[in-house]
């Protein structure tokens, strides 16, 4: 209850600054719309924004659980094999030294308008966070303990699976914290480079036409669905994978 209350706190500070900012500088509505209009925006469009959010929560979940899976299977072969490693790890350096707004053209001349760019992007924009405290948590088990298995005659392979990837787990779940984040990152960026639907693909129509309250609205309900999806992410992490040997 106090991580709400803290967020309860939060949001009605923002709102605070955001209708004094409104009140001290007289700033038009087309530029900064006063809380109360998003609000009223909110509800008489909760409609329209509803069916967007439908359409770019798909590409986030979808994006989320295949750069996870990927994520995991990755870190466990750089981790297996010094070849695989000495390969792939300059690829994952690379991918985040070209920006994700570079690639989002490319992605959607390749893949179209559809779903599968921008998940692609959500999956891009959040394999490396994943695999990268996998595989940091994989290289940080206990050597005591892998060398008492190697003692007792264990296979490289009940070593990983029995040992590594359960102690490495919180590690893991680390990484999926951050990508509940960075995934919605990705989507918005796909939409806003070529789509037909979602909360990205309404924040460039609403622009367009100067419905900055509408804007505002898309941003707040990506945002709130943004919290939340981090947050379900926290809690199934702090019940599966925090704790992996029950202690």
């Amino acid at each position: 209850m106090t991580g709400w209350r803290a967020g309860i706190a939060a949001t009605c500070l923002v709102l605070v600054l955001w209708q004094t900012v409104i009140w001290t500088t007289g700033v038009a509505r087309f530029i900064l719309p006063p809380p109360a209009l998003v609000a009223q925006t909110i509800w008489e469009s909760r409609t329209l924004l509803a069916e967007h959010a439908v359409i770019t929560m798909a590409e986030v979940l979808i994006g989320l659980v295949l750069g996870a899976a990927l994520g995991f299977v990755s870190a466990i072969g750089l981790v297996a094999s010094p070849t695989v490693r000495a390969l792939v790890r300059p690829i994952l350096v690379f991918s985040q030294a070209v920006p994700v707004f570079a690639l989002a053209p490319i992605l959607t001349l390749w893949l179209g308008f559809g779903l599968w760019s921008k998940i692609t992007m959500a999956l891009i924009i959040i394999y490396f966070p994943v695999t990268s405290s996998f595989f940091d948590a994989l290289m940080r088990t206990n050597r005591d303990w892998i060398g008492l298995a190697k003692v007792m005659g264990a296979s490289p392979a009940r070593i990983m699976w029995h040992i590594r990837v359960p102690a490495a787990l919180p590690g893991f779940a680390s990484g999926l914290r951050l990508a509940a984040v960075y995934a919605p990152i990705g989507a918005i960026i796909g939409e806003w480079v070529g789509a037909s639907k979602g909360l990205g693909y309404l924040m460039l129509l609403a622009n367009g036409r100067a419905k900055t309250d509408l804007m505002f609205a898309a941003l707040i309900v990506l945002a709130v669905l943004t919290i939340l999806l981090h947050t379900a992410v926290n809690k199934l992490c702090e019940k599966t994978l925090d704790r992996p040997e029950g202690s």
